[in-house]
């Protein structure tokens, strides 16, 4: 059996008008092929998304399908300039959320999707994670919206160690992958 081959397509304009620039691997400067992204089209694969070269900035999780527009991938503006793979995970998922930095306070464990961080805990703010299996979505907001940040396995002793400006997450997934 062949290797299948990840394939994701940007567009200027939206509903994939305009010039389009294929991609099948990560890049960490997508500048030079596109002015401004407005649509994708995610043929295989699962691919992180990042407002900035070299994985910064806001960040999307895209798997396959059609986005016509940037909303439809909860983007805040047409700007794509790097993207990369997700890692392709069929094992267990667990990650500890702490209410402080450093692996401190209360810690809980998930291996499962939290809709509803408030609900759960009476509070917000998350502070560090240890994640031990599989790759996680933290979200601003409850029922997955607002800025997104992807989580591999490893130590995130404070909340900037995932990119964000605040420790306020509002929901948590697991990130499935379908091809």
């Amino acid at each position: 059996m062949g290797q299948v081959v990840m394939q994701i397509i940007f567009y200027e304009d939206r509903n994939f008008q305009g010039r389009s620039h294929e991609c099948n691997s990560e890049c960490p400067d997508l500048s030079s092929y596109f002015r401004r992204c407005n649509s994708i089209r995610v043929e295989s694969g699962n691919w992180i998304l990042y407002e900035h070269p070299n994985y910064r900035g806001h960040q999307y999780f895209l798997h396959r399908g059609e986005y016509p527009d940037f909303q439809q991938w909860l983007g805040y503006n047409d700007s794509i300039r790097s993207c990369r793979l997700s890692p392709q995970h069929e094992g267990s998922f667990r990650i500890n959320i702490y209410e402080r930095e450093n692996f401190r306070g209360q810690m809980i464990e998930f291996t499962e999707d939290c809709p509803n961080v408030y609900e759960r805990f009476r509070y917000n703010d998350i502070h560090s994670a240890h994640v031990h299996d599989g790759y996680w979505m933290f979200y601003e907001e409850p029922n997955y919206r607002g800025r997104q940040f992807y989580l591999k396995p490893g130590e995130y002793r404070r909340y900037t160690d995932w990119g964000a400006t605040s420790p306020r997450i509002g929901s948590f997934k697991r990130v499935h992958h379908f091809y």
